[in-house]
């Protein structure tokens, strides 16, 4: 089995005393190599399920199967950089020694487009060039799968869209698996390869896109049909 696999997966977590069902009964897959969006409403149990996924929780019911030894590396909505160190040390940060190979910190430096802010600090730093530096740090720890939980929501609409161009380009080169989590229904088209819509902490439905090397249009008729779909499904239209 290639990617990651998840069978009748339960969550439940104790309030106030009363046992809340969070996770239902989840099936789905993750393919390799291709960004799987997760897409629901506030509350649904997106970021329940991507910590599942990544191993930060575990599930009080089912199973979630790995084809092969995994590795996950998470990057979340606030960039979590170390104020006291430079881009290339926030990069190497949490490596072994034996990891951290300069030649391979350069060369992801460079895919993420940092070349010349090695030496600068998180606060000389624009909000996307933060995250930039949160992506770099989560492929040199060369994970089988990124868990990214909504990492662009803080960002203004112009760099936002610039970085998610720069996930996409930086998919492609790396080859990367990544399990993205987000409530916008445009970043889902933007980015997914497979979008699954949780609600009430089911799986409710799927869909595949094709890859594409270009940006996606999303004033073009086909992914306006699909937003009309989404957004059905979202608002429980049958």
């Amino acid at each position: 089995m290639a990617g990651i696999e998840l069978v009748d997966v339960q969550k439940r977590y104790k309030v106030d005393g009363k046992t809340v069902q969070v996770l239902s009964g989840i099936h789905m897959k993750v393919p390799k190599e291709s960004i799987t969006v997760i897409l629901g409403k506030s509350g649904c149990g997106k970021t329940t399920l991507l910590r599942l996924v990544g191993g930060l929780e575990e599930p009080d019911g089912g199973e979630i199967l790995y084809g092969e030894s995994h590795r996950t590396a998470f990057v979340f909505q606030e960039p979590r950089l170390m104020p006291w160190l430079n881009v290339a040390d926030n990069i190497r940060f949490g490596l072994k020694k034996k990891e951290m190979d300069p030649d391979e910190i350069q060369s992801i430096i460079h895919t993420v487009g940092l070349d010349g802010f090695e030496k600068a600090y998180p606060s000389q730093l624009s909000g996307g060039m933060q995250q930039r530096t949160s992506i770099a740090r989560a492929l040199a720890y060369r994970p089988s799968f990124i868990m990214m939980d909504e990492p662009f929501a803080a960002l203004d609409y112009f760099t936002r869209e610039q970085m998610q161009k720069e996930l996409l380009r930086v998919q492609r080169i790396q080859g990367a698996s990544i399990l993205f989590v987000t409530h916008s229904i445009d970043e889902a088209l933007l980015l997914g390869n497979k979008i699954i819509i949780i609600e009430n902490g089911r799986v409710k439905t799927e869909f595949e896109l094709p890859k594409t090397e270009k940006f996606r249009n999303l004033l073009d008729e086909t992914f306006i049909e699909l937003k009309r779909d989404i957004i059905k499904n979202l608002n429980n239209d049958k």
